[in-house]
Formats: structure tokens, sequence, C-alpha cells
């Protein structure tokens, strides 16, 4: 609904601070008063910004708290590419601001740069124009390989990796992807045969391409034991984020003749311009143009301006960063329980082991009352975090949710056997579940795996299911206790006549997955996880 508004009504105004597509600058001029503020400066910024009811910005320009703290007026803010690092989000927030973005402008420059590396790698393209600049006539030096008929191996299946697969079905090859996020039935609607491990992967494919997000798990994915799994001669390509391929691996895979030639367009640290890498025939590298393309310029100055009038005039923002659609009185009773429903979707998607694409969640006591389409969303959010290319939230993980095949199951019952209010997560085999606690509902674990306990949640998490019998705490703890772990609290939960029992365990730091392992297969032991929330 677009917000009445009369004759004798202001127009909103709104500032455009950097330079975006003119065609953006006058979709916003159709509704609104617009000013170019591309030459003002910081202080005149903090002067001025309390005139505008809407700022729109690329990376240029940061937006801390103290000055949203002088935006009186301001309502949205606009952030022309994917990420908002430049904008404290909390602190616009809390003043009731919209921050949207625009994570898919990129999307495409970036799948077509991989494909374009991947051509030029495999034809030789850019080594051949030197040389022949050079003075050289080397056509036979330069022979390449065609990418027809070759497997592709698509590592992190998000927007971006699917548009990779659909471009190169288009030259023929066969592409297998490895997402453990992303349903089946997803990779069989592209035409892609999704495998249940990376290792699979490495094993099939002749070019390799990496699309996942930057994480503690997927720093260094493509190390030595990595490439040591592919096949002989493998090519393999990064225009994702440069931490993900350990460089000096990469090297010695080239050195070793293992690996057959690499594309890279990110490094760890950038500005990069000297590695032994840079020095070989057999790697072509590009300074991170995967979003440098006019059109992915002029794209995100376009979407962001349509979510500057989205907001402005009342409609549905779909890019926002930090916002809900949620009616305010729903919203004061659902806001304190997103935490522990996030954390719950984190867990379970922890303790499960492969595709996600089911997840059943459900509401009992006093919250389904009211619309928890918003506690469904935190779930949803917890289980996808860190695992997409584009940071989640509660606007855009259901769209993230769908893209990867993932339906979302609710249910509601007013009445709770033991708690006023009980929230349940069930993502294949396991179930876990949560509760509030006191006046500022402070997040408890009740259950895992149909065991009953009470404790509050953490950072880091340890979790073993395992023989109901004697000794098995005292091995957990002595397991524990020789690696310097330091457990703050653990609760069991079993059944008087059960078999099975599960242990819950808060740690203050991370707990070492070889920890984990080598308890988890001891006798008795069924599974362990470590989860850090």
């Amino acid at each position: 609904m677009h917000a009445e508004r009369t004759l004798s009504d202001p127009l909103p105004r709104v500032l455009v601070k950097e330079k975006i597509a003119e065609a953006g600058v006058e979709l916003l001029r159709s509704d609104f008063d617009v000013e170019l503020g591309l030459e003002m400066s910081d202080d005149e910024l903090a002067q001025r910004i309390g005139e505008f009811d809407a700022i729109l910005i690329r990376s240029g320009t940061k937006l801390s708290g103290e000055l949203i703290e002088r935006a009186e007026r301001l309502k949205v803010i606009g952030r022309a590419g994917t990420g908002v690092d430049n904008v404290d989000v909390p602190a616009a927030t809390k003043r009731g601001i919209i921050v949207a973005n625009a994570p898919e402008s990129n999307s495409i420059a970036a799948a077509e740069h991989t494909l374009a590396l991947a051509l030029a790698l495999c034809r030789n393209v850019p080594q051949a124009h030197g040389s022949l600049v050079a003075g050289e006539w080397a056509r036979s030096r330069y022979g390449g390989n065609e990418l027809y008929g070759k497997t592709l191996g698509v590592i992190g299946f998000g927007r971006i990796g699917q548009l990779v697969a659909k471009r190169a079905l288009g030259f023929d090859m066969e592409v297998v992807g490895f997402d453990k996020f992303v349903a089946p039935e997803r990779f069989r609607e592209l035409g892609v045969e999704g495998v249940e491990t990376s290792e699979e992967l490495y094993r099939r494919a002749d070019v390799i391409t990496i699309h996942l997000p930057k994480t503690a798990d997927t720093v260094g994915w493509i190390d030595a034991d990595a490439i040591a799994e592919m096949r002989d001669g493998v090519r393999i390509v990064n225009c994702a984020r440069g931490e993900l391929v350990d460089l000096d691996a990469l090297l010695a895979g080239l050195e070793s003749g293992k690996v057959g030639g690499a594309a890279l367009d990110v490094f760890p640290s950038e500005p990069f311009t000297a590695h032994p890498l840079f020095e070989r025939d057999d790697v072509v590298v590009t300074p991170h143009l995967g979003a440098s393309t006019a059109e992915a310029q002029d794209r995100a100055g376009i979407v962001t301006a349509e979510q500057v009038r989205a907001a402005l005039s009342g409609d549905v923002v779909t890019n926002a960063v930090n916002v809900a659609a949620v009616r305010p009185e729903a919203m004061e009773a659902l806001a304190p329980f997103v935490p522990l429903c996030e954390k719950l979707g984190r867990l379970a998607q922890g303790l499960g082991n492969g595709a996600v694409d089911r997840v059943e969640v459900e509401f009992h006591g006093r919250i389904a009352d009211h619309d928890t389409r918003l506690l469904g969303i935190a779930v949803l959010v917890g289980i996808l975090a860190g695992h997409t290319e584009e940071p989640v939230n509660l606007v855009n993980a259901p769209a993230m949710a769908e893209e990867r095949g993932i339906e979302l199951i609710e249910l509601s019952e007013t009445t709770a056997d033991d708690f006023t209010e009980l929230v349940k997560v069930r993502v294949g085999e396991v179930e876990v579940a949560g509760t509030g606690v006191g006046p500022r509902n402070i997040p408890y674990l009740v259950g895992v795996w149909g065991q009953s306990f009470y404790m509050p949640f953490a950072d880091h998490l340890a979790i073993f299911r395992y023989a109901d019998q004697p000794g098995m705490i005292g091995r957990v703890g002595t397991a524990f206790g020789e690696h310097g772990v330091n457990i703050v609290s653990a609760a069991v939960g079993a059944e008087a006549s059960g078999e099975e029992a599960v242990m819950a365990l808060t740690t203050d730091a991370p707990v070492p997955e070889a920890v984990i392992d080598a308890i988890a297969s001891g006798e008795g032991f069924f599974v362990g996880r470590a989860v850090d929330l």
C-alpha cells in the first residue's frame, strides 16, 4: 500500500550520497525530492543528515551510530551493493530505520567471470595474448582443452553457484554439485547431480569452482588434503573468497603436476600483487573483477533505489537486512524468542549429518497465540547462518531456503505440558527443544534427541548420544581434561528404563573436532558433535 499524501505535504527528501545509475536517480525523482551529495564532505553530512528521510550510499560513506543518532527523520538507508559493513545496522535498527541492500546485483557478473576464467585457463588465452603481442607466433605451444564433455564440480550451490552451473550446462558440460544445505530436488531441477561429499566431487571433476562463504569452517577448504583427493590434472577456479584456497598447497599441486591449472580472482589479502603463482604459465589471475561490470554496478543502484522507494511508500522492502514485516503487537510478544529459535536452528543443523530439505518447527504455549512466522524464519536463519554466500537475516532467509529447496513446516499448539512456552525444531532425525526463562526469556535447551534436561545455551556446546551405562560421563570428562578443554556446565537426559542417554556440555572455548571424534568412536557412543553458536 502506498501512503496517502495530500498536495500540501512536502515530498520525502532523499540524499544520494554516492554515484549510482542515472536510471536509479530518475526513479527516485519521480516520487521524491532528491539531492545529489556526491561532493558532500563528512562534516557537511554530519550537519545535514537530519534533513533527509532516506540516504543512498555505496562503500565510500560510513554511517556510524553517532551519525545515525543525528538522522532524526531518516526512515531508510540504501546500500548500493551486497555488503553493509559500513553501516551500523544495530544502531539503525534501534532507531527503526530500515537498512536495505542489493545482494543479487553482482551474481550474474560473478558467474560470468567464473566461466570466463575457466575458458581462459583451458584455452590459454592470456598466455597466448602475451606471447603474440610480444612478437611471437606460438600457435603450437598454446593449444588447449575444451569444456565440452568435461565435468564441472561446483562447491557451494547458492545463487552464484547455481548460475555458474546453468551456464556450464550450456557448454554441454556434466555438472556435479556439493552443498549439504541444498535439497536433492533442487539439484535435479537444474539438471545437476548433487553429491553427498566433497570427496566424491573431487574424484569426478575435471574443473572445480568454489562458491562458499568465508567462515571458520571454510577457510582453507581447498588445501593439500583436498587436492590429494582430486583427479590428476584438475583445474581449479576461485571467484568467491581468497581465503577458501590455500595458495601454498595450490602451488605445490601445480609444481607436482597434480593440478593442471588454476584461475584466481580473489586473494587472502587485497591488493595482492606478488606471489610465485603469478610467475606460472598454468595460472590465470585477475584483480577481483568478479562484480566489476557496468551492468552490475548499474543494477545495484537501480535495485537499491527501488528498495528506498518501497520503504518510503510503505511497501514491502524485500532486501531489508534488519527488519521483518511483523505487526508491532506480535513483535513485542515474539521478539524475545528470536534468539532462542536461531540457536535451536543452528544446533539442529550442527547435530545433523547431510542435506537439509525439510525443517519442522512446533510452537507450544502462549507464543502459539500469535502469527509465529517470524520465529520460523529465525529457525531458518540459524540453520543457514555461515553457509550462504551472503549474510542471512530475518528478511532474506525464506528466499534463501527456497533457493536451496528447504521446506519449512510450522505447527502451533496453545498448550504446553511442562513450560509456558516451548519450541521444538526437527531436521531429519534430529530434534531439539528450548524455552525462554525469566523476565528476559534467556534461551534454555530442554531437549535433544528425545531426552530432556534443562540448561542455558552457551556459545560452545558438545553433545553426545550414548548407551546409558555406568562410566560414560567420566570418560567424557577425562578426555576433555586430557586435551585441556574446560567444561563450564553439563546436563544429562535419560529415561528411567531407557537404553540411551544424551549428555550436553558447555565449554569456554570451541572443542577441537579431534577430541569429539576420539570420544564418539569409543565403545558405547553413538554420536558426538561440537556446535558453536
